[in-house]
């Protein structure tokens, strides 16, 4: 299940990591800046999908273990249509405040134009991102993640083959790379239905009191799940905002190590939506020896992983100073962070894997209260004695503090 999923995951950050080395060719220091500041906007809106597909899957999941194919079904049309309702609401409230939002992150002048531009083309899609998504969590929850893996897989493939015919070929510079995200997220929707519906038959008709009557055990998990996810984006706003005030050659280097963080630890995001399905499947047949056993082989992997990886950046990273053309305060952060701060990212693992854990046994507010526990008393209050004390490292390491 981590395998599959970690594929699909790393082919689409790789495809965000290599649109940002594609920026960098173009040599202003400003565009990765700005895609700094418009992916952590975005990064909002992905944080509520994500929570809305977390319930999608766990009703699913649950539903399948018990041998309810019927429910599953029904919880599966109703998951889909609430999170496209409450998708296209917020995509359209950030997209109508674009500019005022941008700004309270700390985007300004050139940096801050580019930003609108960027974000203004992805932000009418998210519906589109958000579905593909909970489909492809759809599928994950009935045990297929072979099939979810290509939805997100095909769709990276397609951005990657777009990216340097849009930003060079056609001339589109950052319009292009975001035009070719837009391409992308068409196809992961397309791919994904076709696993849904045409191989698992999981959509079905429901009427209207049907729906509405759903909508309570959706947002049991969907609300907790939302806030849960919603408190990483507000973390990273403060770090953005934080860093800011120190350039934007310190922001395109925490932009850089943004993009190249989740292509590493790829394997520990897809864990936690590995688990998830199981731990949901076997509480619902009551297997709770499996639930621990799961839990234990996910915290041994975690170390495991992170260990190695630490090893690879601290190794590799004067290489990736020098692929990104980092100048300054960026390559000095991406030194700091490949030399210092990757092991740190264990305890976000431990996390990840417990939040994932609470959400399919009926504790969904326990991961509430952990991941605002880690922005609130550990990262925000570490990043801003850092920043007086130390300046952009403080900010950096005050960050991987949180986690802690």
């Amino acid at each position: 299940m981590t395998a599959a999923s970690a594929t699909g995951l790393l082919t689409m950050f790789g495809v965000d990591m290599v649109d940002m080395y594609f920026l960098t060719l173009l040599g202003e220091q400003e565009l990765a800046a700005a895609v700094g500041f418009a992916g952590t906007l975005i990064f909002f809106l992905v944080s509520v999908s994500i929570g809305l597909q977390i319930a999608l899957g766990a009703l699913v999941a649950r539903s399948e273990g018990a041998q309810r194919r019927d429910l599953a079904r029904r919880y599966c049309t109703s998951g889909l249509l609430f999170n496209a309702l409450v998708s296209t609401v917020i995509s359209a409230v950030a997209w109508f405040q674009l500019r005022p939002l941008l700004e309270v992150l700390g985007a300004t002048g050139v940096t801050l134009e580019y930003a609108v531009s960027y974000a203004g083309i992805l932000l009418p899609n998210m519906p589109i991102l958000v579905l593909g998504m909970s489909m492809a969590a759809g599928v994950r929850a009935v045990g297929d993640a072979r099939r979810s893996m290509w939805a997100t897989v095909l769709g990276s493939l397609v951005n990657a083959g777009l990216d340097p015919l849009f930003i060079f070929t056609f001339g589109w510079g950052l319009e292009g790379a975001a035009w070719a995200s837009v391409a992308a997220r068409v196809v992961t929707f397309a791919v994904a239905w076709h696993a849904l519906a045409v191989v698992h038959r999981l959509p079905c008709r429901i009427s209207m009191a049907q729906f509405i009557a759903d909508i309570r055990p959706i947002m049991v998990i969907a609300g907790p799940a939302v806030l849960t996810n919603l408190a990483t984006p507000i973390s990273n706003s403060f770090v953005l905002r934080t860093m800011s005030q120190f350039g934007d050659s310190a922001v395109a280097g925490a932009a850089i190590m943004g993009r190249i963080t989740p292509v590493a630890f790829a394997a520990i995001f897809a864990l936690s939506g590995a688990v998830g399905p199981i731990i949901g499947q076997n509480a619902g047949a009551g297997r709770y020896d499996r639930v621990r056993s799961t839990l234990a082989s996910a915290l041994g992997f975690t170390v495991i992983y992170v260990a190695v990886v630490w090893l690879l950046l601290a190794l590799s990273a004067e290489a990736i100073v020098s692929t990104f053309s980092a100048s300054e305060k960026a390559a000095d952060l991406i030194l700091f962070y490949c030399w210092f701060l990757v092991g740190t990212f264990a305890f976000n693992g431990f996390l990840f894997v417990a939040n994932a854990s609470f959400n399919n046994l009926h504790h969904a507010h326990w991961a509430t209260c952990f991941n605002f526990g880690r922005a609130v008393l550990g990262t925000i209050p570490a990043v801003w004695f850092g920043a007086q004390w130390f300046g952009p490292r403080g900010v950096m390491a005050g960050e991987a503090f949180g986690a802690i």
